[in-house]
């Protein structure tokens, strides 16, 4: 499945180049010991700016449940319609949720509740970005 390009900017770029090494980072505040995602200039909890980190992950989670996208408006995913688009919780914390497409399983076939671990996948534009895999 073909990707929008992403262009980093400033706030998203730690996080882009370590899915282009093929490691996955949250920000973490180390004066509340929170991770966050997705990225944002402060802290979610405490306020605080200056004290945000980027933490590497395991890179293992859970599906916590999916949709499956029949009429997207975004014309690089067109022709893989439909497709599924799933909520991943991160093992590291489960309040740290992503998105998946879910490569490799078929559409609405998704095994909520299985265990992920993550890959990684090129945009149209060549940025790696985060996807997750079914294991087990």
């Amino acid at each position: 499945m073909v990707k929008q390009g992403i262009t980093p900017d400033e706030l998203t770029k730690p996080f882009l180049d370590a899915a282009n090494e093929e490691r996955l980072v949250i920000q973490n505040c180390t004066a509340c010991d929170r991770l966050q995602h997705p990225p944002a200039p402060e802290c979610s909890e405490c306020g605080s700016g200056d004290t945000l980190e980027w933490k590497e992950m395991s890179g293992r989670g859970k599906i916590y449940n999916y949709g499956v996208v029949y009429d997207t408006p975004i014309r690089l995913l067109q022709d893989d319609q439909p497709f599924n688009a799933a909520v991943i919780m991160l093992d590291d914390d489960p309040g740290i949720q992503m998105y998946s497409h879910l490569p490799g399983v078929p559409v609405d076939d998704v095994p909520v509740g299985a265990s992920v671990e993550v890959i990684f996948e090129a945009t149209a534009n060549g940025q790696l970005v985060p996807e997750w895999r079914v294991v087990g």
